[in-house]
């Protein structure tokens, strides 16, 4: 997948997200043509609002991280991996998360500090995602590299 060359990112675009998305569920079924049922079939099977799943195959605005780690979850994908094509995290963001330089625990304060992620609303969804994994890692018994707040 291209990523958007906005002033040097590589953050993939809403409109790239969008493209990703559907060739997900092309791949797993689901007929996006006009009538084809696929779309209303997808928002079925995963719970994920009608509005909200419209929304992300036309590409328009930010999407919440609970409704990409359902979203991962429907496509059976890594969040992490749902995080890069939703443009949340850059490929270098997400390796610098999962290797860190680091042997002290960040919080996911620190974490955004270091990964440069400055706009209020992006940094929002980085902490809050941060707190998802965090989460899911401690329900499944894993180690954790981020502090606790």
């Amino acid at each position: 997948m291209e990523h958007g060359s906005q002033q040097g990112s590589d953050l993939a675009t809403p409109a790239e997200f969008a493209a990703w998305l559907k060739r997900q569920l092309e791949q797993r079924g689901y007929d996006l043509r006009p009538r084809g049922g696929g779309q209303t079939r997808f928002i079925a099977d995963s719970g994920i609002g009608a509005g909200t799943v419209s929304r992300m195959l036309r590409g328009q605005g930010n999407t919440e991280t609970r409704v990409l780690q359902a979203l991962a979850e429907a496509l059976e994908l890594p969040l992490a991996e749902v995080l890069v094509a939703a443009g949340v995290l850059s490929h270098a963001e997400l390796t610098n998360v999962r290797n860190p330089s680091r042997t002290d625990p960040l919080t996911p304060e620190q974490a955004a500090d270091e990964l440069g992620i400055t706009d209020p609303q992006s940094r929002a969804l980085f902490v809050s995602m941060t707190e998802t994994l965090r989460k899911q890692r401690a329900e499944n018994g894993e180690g954790n590299n981020i502090a606790e707040n």
